[in-house]
C-alpha cells in the first residue's frame, strides 16, 4: 500500500484529545498504512511537547509520540523538491500580499511534491497553494 495522505499536525492531535473527533478517528483507522506525516510536522509536535512541564500530561505526551505517531505513520522529509517548490509558491503568494506560515508552507511543500493530499482541519491555512489537494476528516 502507498502513502496517499499527509496528515497535518491537528489531525496528528486530535486523538490526543479527551473527546476526539469520532469521524476523524474513524479515518485513520480506515486509511491505516496510507498516510504519513512531514518533517516540520514533526517538529511542531516536538517542538509543544518540549515546551511542556515535566507532568503527567507531557508523559501521556511523549508516550503517544514516539510509540503511537512513530510506529504508525513514516515523517516525509522537507528535501531539496520541497524546498524548490515551497521557495515558488511563497515567492508567488508573496507578489499577491499573501505571506503563508512558514511550517504550513513546509507541510503543503511535503504534500504537493509527494502528490499526497493533505489532511487538515485548518483548510483556510492551506487554500492559497497551486495544485494542492487538501481534505477535512472532521465532518
Amino acid at each position: 500500500m502507498s502513502l496517499r495522505f499527509l496528515l497535518d499536525t491537528n489531525v496528528i492531535s486530535e486523538p490526543t484529545r479527551l473527546l476526539p473527533n469520532p469521524r476523524l478517528v474513524e479515518r485513520l483507522e480506515e486509511h491505516r498504512g496510507e498516510m504519513g506525516i512531514a518533517a516540520p510536522s514533526w517538529h511542531e509536535l516536538l517542538f509543544g511537547c518540549e515546551r511542556l512541564p515535566r507532568s503527567q500530561k507531557r508523559d501521556r505526551i511523549e508516550h503517544y509520540l514516539f510509540t503511537v505517531v512513530l510506529d504508525s505513520f513514516p515523517v516525509i522529509p522537507y528535501n531539496q523538491a520541497a524546498a524548490a517548490w515551497h521557495a515558488s509558491e511563497r515567492a508567488r503568494l508573496q507578489a499577491t500580499g499573501k505571506t503563508p506560515p512558514f511550517l504550513d508552507s513546509q507541510i503543503a511543500a511535503v504534500a504537493r511534491v509527494n502528490d499526497m493530499v493533505l489532511v487538515t482541519a485548518n483548510g483556510s491555512d492551506f487554500a492559497g497553494f497551486e495544485g494542492l489537494r487538501i481534505e477535512d476528516w472532521n465532518g
